[in-house]
């Protein structure tokens, strides 16, 4: 009774967490498919924990009772401008979880084979499962579990070294130790010759080494990509924690976990397949740790910034029938979605056609800015991706960047040396002006310089994106 509910449960639980994934693609139903996501995971919970193999009720209640407490601690302090580094961490603890899973299983495992024929017949839950397993069974497990820590191991290492990056606790830079690829290459074939020598001895010595060689692998891979190409691999190690956790799910022998594992690890692939197609990235590169540096030194630019203050601004807006908007990290930082809301209604209102591009990689997260202005209540309708508004740009009198760099860089087309050479960006520097809200002359998270602040028909329009925003509002009524 106890195994058919728990089936049927599960069951129930994979089809939401479908509904949930295929409805975070649009922003209309993003809220519906969040709250499919929540009442799966918590079926999935319950019937867990009343399922097969169920006990210790006392210290589960009190570990759920503890995450869910830290996890709304957590989710109220965190700053949207810091769910990047949010995300990196929950990946690490994912991959953290593979690898203490993997080690209990092999515990078990040995603990079961030690026992007589007639101890076995009284075990319960996961301990019953290994009882009955044949020789042939026992090794695919082995290596089911290996593979389990192993990418666990990778994707926490990985994980902690890109929320330090993305929170600027790490250098943003390419950084690796001499030897560079020949290290990593080192650490698999370790890791690969750990995999044979367990699956022979079933010894935990190997699965321990291959553990250390993982933790290195994780680091060092992530160590060597440069902060301009962190989304590309937060999503990267999205897919490994999935990955990481359908090895494990296999495990366990629970066909819950192998569903969602399944989901993660292939949306996330896909998407980092869709960003680096986004990036003119190689998506084996980015598996590789392989991007990320120039092949040159990096063009010379000529002229210089020039400056311009909220009364300017304000008289180009007022003269322009088109404009486009063009937010980023700075937006997020500032916080100054709000602000760009009411600019946009107070620009619609005199007859002005208004709208956004929306680059794939805007503010280091996928859909970052969707819905930092999804939350502000700019209309869905006039939000465009990069696609589909690059080519409108010529016909553009006004395009307003607020806090992007890389996203809007045309060395990324003229600079066959810069590190984002060959990205799509938004071709804003066609359009007739360009108004660029930046709080210095600095280059920004990624450090590489941008020419558009240097062409004739840009002006810098310096400040705290909110604070700007303020006083030019309080000139266009």
């Amino acid at each position: 009774m106890e195994f058919g509910f728990t089936t049927a449960a599960y069951v129930v639980a994979a089809v939401l967490f479908i509904l949930s994934l295929g409805g975070l693609s649009g922003q209309e139903s993003a809220k519906r498919a969040v709250w499919y996501g929540i009442v799966g995971m918590a079926l999935a919970v319950v019937a867990t924990l009343v399922g097969p193999g169920s006990g210790l009720w006392l210290l589960s209640i009190l570990l759920i009772a503890g995450g869910g407490i830290i996890g709304t601690y957590v989710a109220q302090k965190v700053q949207m401008t810091e769910m990047p580094q949010l995300v990196a961490a929950m990946h690490s603890l994912v991959g953290l979880a593979a690898v203490f899973v993997g080690y209990n299983a092999h515990i078990e495992l040995g603990n079961v084979l030690s026992m007589n024929e007639e101890a076995r017949h009284g075990l319960e839950g996961f301990a019953a499962l290994l009882a009955h397993k044949t020789p042939v069974e026992q090794n695919i497990l082995r290596v089911e579990l290996f593979l389990g820590v192993f990418i666990g191991a990778v994707t926490f290492t990985g994980s902690v070294i890109a929320y330090g990056k993305l929170a600027g606790k790490v250098s943003s830079a390419a950084e690796k130790l001499p030897g560079g690829h020949m290290l990593n290459a080192g650490a698999a074939i370790l890791s690969l010759i750990c995999l044979i020598w367990y699956f022979n001895t079933g010894g935990f010595f190997p699965l321990f080494v291959m553990t250390l060689a993982a933790f290195f692998i994780g680091y060092h891979l992530i160590m060597g990509i440069g902060g301009a190409d962190m989304p590309v691999v937060v999503s990267m190690l999205n897919s490994y924690s999935g990955w990481a956790a359908a090895a494990i799910g296999f495990s366990l022998g629970n066909d819950l976990l192998i569903v969602v594992g399944a989901l993660v690890g292939s949306s996330g692939a896909i998407l980092s397949y869709i960003m680096c197609k986004a990036m003119n990235r190689s998506f084996i590169s980015v598996i590789l740790g392989g991007f990320g540096g120039t092949s040159g030194p990096a063009m010379e630019i000529e002229g210089e910034q020039i400056a311009i203050d909220a009364d300017g601004v304000a008289a180009a807006l007022e003269d322009a029938d088109s404009v486009v908007i063009i937010p980023g990290y700075g937006m997020a930082v500032a916080q100054a979605q709000q602000n760009v809301a009411e600019l946009t209604r107070r620009l619609r209102a005199k007859g002005k056609n208004v709208r956004f591009a929306i680059h794939p990689v805007a503010g280091r997260l996928p859909g970052h800015m969707n819905v930092l202005l999804a939350e502000a209540k700019v209309p869905y309708d006039i939000v465009l991706e990069m696609d589909e508004i690059n080519d409108d740009f010529p016909d553009t009198d006004v395009a307003i960047v607020i806090g992007s760099n890389d996203i809007v860089n045309p060395a990324a087309q003229e600079d066959p040396n810069s590190p984002i050479a060959g990205m799509p960006v938004l071709e804003c520097w066609k359009a007739k002006q360009v108004f660029v809200s930046k709080r210095g002359q600095g280059t920004g998270y990624s450090g590489i310089e941008n020419p558009l602040f240097f062409k004739e028909n840009t002006r810098m329009f310096y400040g705290d994106a909110k604070q700007s925003l303020d006083t030019l509002l309080t000139m266009i009524n």
